[in-house]
């Protein structure tokens, strides 16, 4: 009997990889890579990937129907933002269960979720658009402050900023510009339009909530509390805890909004990452990203009455087409610390790892960051130092552990040495 076989289209650096492909081997499920990678090369990892482009979509997606004549695939999943229209175009033309690719392009772009949240009657803050080349002269007028500018297609946190006023504007302008022009940005897309959003600043608590789409069913999965003001300049998250200690009407008013704001933008079928904030006015979701939690952040959730089931299995079953609906998150409290960057520099050494793993509840101290490596915190910042994770006991428990954690950890940085925008 053929096993099941399930594309996963990721950046070739996506830490969540090593997590589905143990979840792929569990399950005995043919896992298919499809990475952002050169086509001319062959095969430089060994694993039988398929090379894509996430900027060449037409030319991508015509390789993996190629692909899929001889090797049929069963399911499709994106992890991370950019693939998430190649995806959902993947899985239209293999008549797989998916997201709207239109409704995919939306949920990775701010102002075109904006406007689908306006359109569905949803809290909005009053935003304008611009370019880097237009510049700020035509949106001033729009602009209510405080409020933040952010890049239209850059995500996590990336180049967002908060400004109080014209002139902290201007700078943080000039600041985001220069971010886009690097050589790394634009290796995203070359063709990205240099768009800009500047929107009045949403005061109030933030959350996240991970669900699953069915058919245009919402089920959510879980509810993380984000602990640490995020009130800027810059938006850097730290730490998610489960289950939330939010009141359950807020809990229910949040789980409502995120359902709503997944209608609003058409997604219908496949996983789904929202953020939002709350306040005295309401919910304001902030995003909905049609893929799951990124980076090692789903190792903080395991499903099932033993806690024995990871995010992964999860997806991979529900884009085979079994019914997860059911599926419920274990007792325990969990709380991932996504270690910010703490200066510019050179990256040398962690120190003190055993004792932070050595703190109760800790489960595990993953350093993702390599030595040597260039490092920069936001708002230029493309990822992390590492990440902390327990579960355990209470949501306050598990907090004051990955804090606990943190502070055992002695971070060597080489300020020394300029580093250049590449």
């Amino acid at each position: 009997m053929t096993s099941p076989r399930v594309l996963l289209l990721s950046t070739t650096t996506g830490y969540q990889l090593r997590s589905f492909a143990a979840a792929a081997a569990s399950l005995g499920i043919d896992l298919v890579y499809g990475t952002d990678r050169c086509h001319a090369l062959d095969d430089p990892w060994r694993d039988a990937a398929l090379p894509v482009r996430f900027h060449e979509e037409e030319a991508s997606l015509d390789a993996i129907v190629r692909a899929a004549r001889t090797r049929p695939l069963h399911g499709v999943i994106a992890v991370g933002d950019r693939p998430v229209e190649l995806a959902a175009r993947a899985a239209g033309a293999l008549g797989l269960p998916g997201h709207p690719p239109d409704a995919a392009r939306a949920s990775a772009h701010k102002r075109l979720a904006r406007e689908r949240f306006a359109r569905a009657g949803l809290p909005v803050p009053p935003f304008a658009v611009t370019t880097v080349q237009r510049g700020l002269d035509a949106i001033l007028p729009h602009v209510v402050f405080p409020a933040v500018i952010k890049p239209v297609a850059l995500s996590g946190s990336r180049g967002v900023i908060r400004v109080d006023d014209r002139h902290a504007l201007a700078e943080a302008f000039g600041r985001v510009a220069r971010l886009l022009a690097r050589r790394d940005v634009q290796a995203l897309d070359p063709g990205a339009a240099q768009e800009l959003l500047v929107e009045r600043f949403i005061p109030g608590r933030e959350y996240a909530v991970e669900g699953l789409l069915t058919a245009g069913s919402f089920t959510p999965l879980a509810i993380f509390d984000k602990p640490d003001p995020l009130d800027g300049p810059f938006f850097e998250e730290t730490i998610y805890v489960t289950p939330s200690r939010a009141e359950p009407s807020i809990v229910r008013h949040i789980v409502h909004a995120a359902a709503a704001a997944a209608r609003a933008l058409g997604l219908r079928h496949g996983p789904v990452h929202a953020e939002c904030r709350v306040n005295a006015d309401g919910v304001f979701v902030l995003e909905v990203a049609a893929r799951p939690i990124g980076g090692l952040c789903s190792r903080v959730l395991r499903f099932g009455g033993g806690g024995g089931t990871s995010l992964e299995h999860v997806l991979l079953r529900h884009t085979l087409g079994e019914d997860v609906r059911g599926v419920v998150r274990e007792a325990q409290a969990a709380a991932v610390m996504m270690m910010p960057i703490p200066a510019r520099g050179v990256f040398r050494a962690v120190r003190g790892e055993e004792e932070a793993r050595a703190v109760p509840l800790v489960e595990d101290v993953q350093i993702t960051a390599k030595p040597d490596q260039l490092l920069e915190p936001l708002p230029e910042a493309a990822g992390y130092l590492g990440f902390i994770f327990a579960r355990g006991g209470h949501a306050a428990d598990v907090e004051d552990a990955v804090r606990r954690a943190h502070r055992a950890l002695q971070i060597v940085i080489d300020r020394g040495i300029p580093m250049t925008a590449s």
